[in-house]
């Protein structure tokens, strides 16, 4: 009965595998034919910073409302970072087999009206078999210039947490912060390790 074990189970690695990342390749070739928005805010540098009503009011929207555990996030956010100068909202696919591939896209604003979209991948731990979709909003600090978020970001060590349901981690580099917020079937509790590197075209390129 050993002797079978050993033989199938690499057989069945590239289904699994297949299984897990499908919803990658779904979102891709979805967003390939989404028509690009015009990059408003390359020109829109941040002037003005987000209250915290603003915020709250903005996730409102993006999420469709707002539960306890994302008003204490955003919360926390506000305590550890202050006012914002911009926020990005957008949707992101993962899958993971152990270690896995997270793929987002979504769009950078700023108070002044600015908008530009922003794509974002990279290498996520996890300890699930398959793959979601869900919708993440980051708060945006210290960022004087909107060429200077696309690059690499690391995760901050310690700064993941959960708050009833919501997750949030910091990624910093440059002085620039930011503190992505995800809810519901987002989280995987190994969101906050390795980076994610910021662009401005989908890229399947997770390094």
């Amino acid at each position: 009965m050993h002797k079978r074990i050993c033989v199938r189970l690499p057989r069945l690695l590239p289904a699994v595998l297949l299984l897990a990342l499908m919803p990658l390749s779904v979102w891709a070739q979805d967003a390939s034919n989404d028509p690009e928005p015009a990059p408003q805010a390359e020109q829109a540098e941040p002037a003005d910073t987000y209250s915290q009503k603003e915020v709250m009011d903005a996730a409102r929207g993006f999420f469709g409302n707002v539960t306890e555990g994302l008003a204490k996030g955003v919360e926390r956010v506000f305590q550890d970072l202050g006012e914002p100068v911009g926020y990005i909202a957008g949707e992101e696919v993962s899958g993971a087999i152990a270690v896995g591939l997270r793929y987002g896209q979504g769009s950078l604003n700023y108070k002044s009206g600015g908008q530009m979209p922003v794509y974002w991948t990279g290498p996520s731990i996890g300890f699930d078999l398959g793959g979601n979709a869900s919708k993440v909003f980051t708060l945006v600090y210290d960022l004087e210039r909107t060429a200077d978020l696309f690059q690499r970001f690391p995760a901050v060590d310690g700064s993941y947490y959960f708050v009833a349901g919501v997750g949030v981690n910091y990624q910093r580099t440059d002085g620039i912060t930011l503190a992505p917020i995800r809810t519901g079937v987002g989280l995987r509790a190994g969101a906050s390790i390795g980076y994610m590197n910021y662009t401005r075209k989908k890229t399947w390129n997770p390094l």
